[in-house]
């Protein structure tokens, strides 16, 4: 998948780095604006400590769509950080090739 198959959504916080990691990555902070019910994992599938983690998502009604959520953060000059979210579709059993996306 390439980035046109992607919703992407950048933003400038003013919250040092180790707070909007702890916020994305401890499920008691990340559960009150991202439910656990969202995700079908609780614990990321991929995580660089500090840096990003993704996570998979599905649908909780028919036809049950997959997707992967993938938070980077980076610290910005002004001792604040960036925060780039990535949301992209996973292919399903027989899709004919047609990729359907869950907004973020």
């Amino acid at each position: 998948m390439t980035d046109a198959d992607a919703l992407i959504l950048e933003y400038d916080l003013d919250a040092p780095p180790a707070k909007v990691w702890r916020a994305i990555s401890l499920p008691a902070l990340r559960d009150r604006w991202l439910p656990a019910a969202a995700l079908l994992d609780s614990e990321g599938v991929a995580v660089t400590p500090g840096q990003e983690v993704r996570y998979r998502m599905r649908d909780a009604a028919p036809p049950f769509i997959e997707s992967h959520v993938t938070f980077h953060i980076a610290p910005t000059e002004d001792g604040g950080t960036r925060l780039r979210i990535v949301h992209r579709p996973a292919r399903i059993a027989n899709d004919n090739g047609h990729t359907l996306m869950r907004a973020a």
